[in-house]
């Protein structure tokens, strides 16, 4: 199971605002979560998806052409891909191990 932390930085030139087109972003990501191909996770400077790599990919892909569909020429994209197939985990599996050395 892979998790990705993505960053979609859409460039529109008008506004240092993105958080419109943050939404849609995570509409997208919810109708893919209700399809049971992927779960993903918000957070204040980027997003969480994990599922298996090939269903990331295609979220990937869905994500990073939403601005575009909404009439941007420029859309910067970071990802981070933590793929693991020794043992399936989610990414409250990461955060459980951590917080188990804090108790």
């Amino acid at each position: 199971m892979a998790i990705i932390d993505v960053v979609v930085i859409p460039l529109d030139g008008k506004s240092i605002s993105v958080s419109k087109y943050i939404a849609e972003i995570q509409v997208i990501l919810e109708e893919l979560k209700q399809q049971g191909k992927i779960d993903y996770m918000l957070t204040p400077m980027s997003t969480l998806i994990e599922g298996e790599l090939h269903e990331c990919l295609m979220a990937l892909e869905a994500i990073h052409e939403s601005p575009f569909k909404q009439g941007l020429d420029r859309v910067c994209t970071n990802i981070r891909i933590d793929d693991r197939r020794d043992k399936k985990r989610k990414m409250i599996d990461k955060i459980d191990a951590v917080n188990k050395h804090l108790k």
